[in-house]
């Protein structure tokens, strides 16, 4: 036993002094795509290439002609008004924003149409309340009807609030961005609640089925800004009406274009 611990010992002081053992050479380090996969998705979805053919694929579902990338690196013509107008049922119509305002009551409901006048499909957002406060608003019966666009020469109908006598209705912000026919379609997937548009007008919205939903869900950096008035409708519109809902995430750095080709897109962060 004791001639047996003598030839261990005698080894490792070989090994240790004199060096002649050397180890496996350590394995070279991977050449692939590294990081998670959520990093890997991000990555691949921030290239021009996958958003191009995103762009090429959902026309041919969409059944419209397929923008380029330039195309949707363009700024959209952007109209508002925040005048304050007072509407009444059989009262005439406002044009503001590129829109016809019109008033209406059917049956115990109080509706608002809402025409296109522009040369473009549209995303809209109009502002109202009850002069009377928001008495039976939200409870009155919604029809169904797109919150979020409004085709070429089209008009969308919304309940406003349920009548009753003296019933009238005050306009005090319109909204209006024109837009090309993929945009449309990819804004009329999305979910109102999303740029902001409140409850009582979302909650009968009716717009693009698709058998992959978009998500109602935003950062909590994202809805902070929006309370804040940080980000706004035409931010949150103008970014979606170029970036399909169910790949990418409005970045809280991003603001509406203003001039043809002001940055890339997509548009991404690492959180998206």
């Amino acid at each position: 036993m004791l001639g047996g611990a003598a030839v261990v010992i005698g080894l490792v002081m070989y090994v240790r002094f004199s060096g002649a053992l050397s180890l496996p050479a350590k394995p070279a380090p991977p050449t692939g795509p590294s990081g998670t996969q959520r990093q890997l998705l991000t990555k691949g979805a921030s290239s021009s290439g996958m958003y191009g053919g995103y762009l090429q694929s959902d026309a041919a579902t969409a059944g419209v002609r397929a923008p380029t990338v330039e195309d949707m690196a363009r700024k959209f013509a952007y109209r508002v008004d925040e005048g304050r107008h007072v509407l009444e049922p059989g009262k005439p119509a406002i044009e503001v924003a590129g829109v016809r305002l019109h008033l209406e009551r059917s049956g115990d409901a109080v509706l608002l149409a809402i025409k296109n006048l522009l040369d473009n499909d549209i995303a809209y957002e109009v502002t109202s309340q009850s002069t009377a406060g928001a008495v039976d608003c939200e409870a009155t019966r919604a029809i169904p009807h797109n919150a979020m666009v409004i085709a070429k020469a089209g008009t969308e109908t919304r309940t406003e609030c349920k009548w009753h006598d003296g019933m009238a209705i005050a306009i005090t912000k319109v909204e209006t961005m024109e837009v090309p026919p993929l945009s449309a379609w990819y804004l009329g997937q999305l979910p109102p609640q999303v740029v902001g548009i409140e409850e009582r007008i979302a909650r009968s919205h009716h717009g693009v089925e698709t058998n992959e939903k978009c998500t109602a869900i935003l950062s909590q950096v994202v809805r902070t800004g929006m309370d804040r008035g940080e980000i706004a409708w035409r931010d949150l519109v103008d970014f979606y009406a170029r970036h399909r809902c169910q790949t990418y995430r409005f970045p809280s750095t991003y603001r509406a274009f203003k001039t043809d080709g002001e940055r890339n897109v997509p548009a991404v962060d690492g959180a998206m």
